[in-house]
């Protein structure tokens, strides 16, 4: 019995690389026209990518650090430094909750691709989720741009952001195939993610740091998906640490099991989407 469920792992593995492989030229296609088409016929055009991170930036800024006097006690007090601490917990965020947000719909969204046997709908979520990186991206760049012109100094373990972002990546994939094909047979799905996507941002260290709470309520937080990227990705650029390995390798390990969980689940659910839709 555990011959067959390590046999069928490696074959869901084989399965889910082969499709991204064979499809990539289409998945490219996709994402571009996802990712500029939201913005087309806009006199800004993908500047708004840029603004509004920024104008969330200066809203939740001045909220929390000038109406709610939070502070982040790293030894600066400056509305500056609790900016930029508060955006570089807000990217990754986004990156999660348009993932999760995009995931339910997004077969009934293209409802006229399930009647074409030969289009691979698990392309759909490789589009959503690369289109959403590509924000992350931007809104990374803008970071990087704030800390420049203010002197905040930037450590060289921002390279290794990529790296703490991967587990995400893969659990986000494994989330937005299981969403995506539950979306279709349930349509009061998207609500219902919708209101797990906007408590996620309190239930991580965005607007505060995780030390600050008991070690009960940590214990509970660590599950979030998000807090641990979180706390990673300031700790590599801002302060100056070194990635926890331990806690990174299970949770890339976790990202690559959803990863493939959701990819099985979607390819034995797909055969009743053309009977729903």
């Amino acid at each position: 019995m555990q011959a067959n469920v390590i046999k069928s792992i490696y074959l869901n593995t084989m399965q889910s690389i082969a499709s991204i492989y064979k499809n990539w030229g289409l998945i490219k296609d996709l994402v571009r026209r996802d990712f500029f088409g939201r913005y087309k016929g806009s006199m800004l055009g993908v500047l708004w990518s840029l603004l509004n991170p920024l104008l969330i930036l200066a809203i939740y800024t001045m909220v929390f650090s000038v109406a709610f006097k939070a502070r982040w006690g790293t030894g600066e007090e400056s509305k500056v430094t609790f900016a930029i601490v508060l955006f570089s917990g807000m990217i990754v965020h986004s990156f999660f909750a348009e993932c999760l947000n995009r995931a339910p719909g997004l077969i009934t969204a293209h409802a006229s691709y399930v009647k074409k046997v030969v289009f691979p709908l698990e392309a759909l979520i490789w589009m959503a989720l690369l289109s959403a990186f590509l924000n992350f991206l931007v809104s990374f760049a803008v970071l990087l741009f704030f800390c420049l012109i203010t002197g905040t100094e930037v450590h060289m373990g921002s390279l290794l952001i990529p790296v703490v972002i991967l587990p995400l990546i893969f659990m986000m994939l494994g989330f937005s195939w299981i969403f995506a094909s539950l979306g279709v047979y349930l349509r009061d799905l998207s609500q219902m993610i919708a209101m797990v996507s906007s408590v996620a941002i309190f239930l991580a260290p965005i607007f505060y740091p995780l030390d600050v709470l008991p070690e009960s309520y940590r214990a509970l937080l660590i599950w979030n998906p998000i807090t641990l990227p979180v706390i990673q990705l300031r700790e590599l650029m801002l302060w100056g640490k070194p990635i926890d390995w331990k806690q990174w390798g299970i949770s890339f390990f976790v990202g690559i099991f959803l990863s493939q969980a959701g990819f099985w689940w979607f390819q034995k659910t797909r055969k009743g989407f053309s009977d729903v839709i």
